[in-house]
């Protein structure tokens, strides 16, 4: 074969590896930038979203200042464990009222535990649970009307009693402090006097989703299922 034809042939097919790389290396990137919403469910942070609220229409479901003793933490995957709802140590007995005006949608025992859930406007539902319920499913409510009984027993309670407190907005879990229009939360220490712990687990039980406000009334900035490490229950 000639000498020329060979240095073509030498050319096309240097050509045609460096082609063939570039193609390689272009499919990598797009493989790379469309892994990168879907991580594994360890590594995922799905979109986030927001609830407006009006802070002069909610309060807290007990009374007196909070004492949370178990911060809002949803899992990452809707199927795994999670805390979905904030927990409130307050004694067993206590009334629990209707954080806001709506209408009482639930009223009775869900896989055995008494729960009241309140339907409010803008799709917004919150959950008293473990309560014995003194209203019943359809009843009006205003902010502040009693619901009913606190009981003890709430599962990884470290009070006498624990009011689980949830918000969901169709079948999204959110904050319900962000009703409140409350900022980071420091959590309720139970069984001893002054203030809590320094250490890094303690840190990092101070910090529940942030709070943001914003014009006349409050957004509050949730993540949907966000990964914190192991799951929790």
């Amino acid at each position: 074969m000639p000498q020329s034809s060979v240095r073509r042939a030498g050319t096309v097919l240097l050509c045609l590896g460096f082609l063939l790389a570039l193609a390689v290396h272009l499919r990598g990137l797009t493989v790379l930038v469309a892994a990168v919403p879907g991580q594994s469910p360890s590594r995922a942070v799905l979109a986030s979203s927001s609830v407006k609220v009006d802070p002069g229409r909610f309060r807290l479901p007990l009374d007196g200042p909070p004492a949370p003793v178990r911060r809002f933490d949803p899992p990452p995957r809707p199927w795994l464990a999670g805390h979905r709802g904030v927990d409130l140590a307050a004694p067993a007995g206590a009334v629990v009222r209707s954080a806001g005006p709506g209408t009482v949608l639930f009223a009775g025992l869900v896989a055995g535990r008494p729960v009241v859930t309140v339907g409010h406007a803008g799709g917004l539902r919150t959950t008293h649970e473990p309560v014995r319920p003194a209203v019943r499913a359809g009843q009006p409510v205003t902010a502040g009307a009693p619901l009913g009984e606190l009981l003890p027993g709430h599962p990884g309670c470290p009070a006498r009693a624990c009011l689980h407190w949830g918000l969901r907005r169709g079948t999204e879990y959110l904050d319900p402090l962000a009703l409140l229009g409350l900022g980071p939360v420091r959590l309720f220490p139970i069984g001893g006097a002054g203030s809590a712990g320094t250490g890094p687990a303690d840190r990092r039980s101070r910090s529940p989703t942030p709070i943001v406000a914003v014009s006349a009334g409050l957004t509050a900035t949730t993540t949907r299922w966000r990964p914190r490490g192991p799951p929790v229950r």
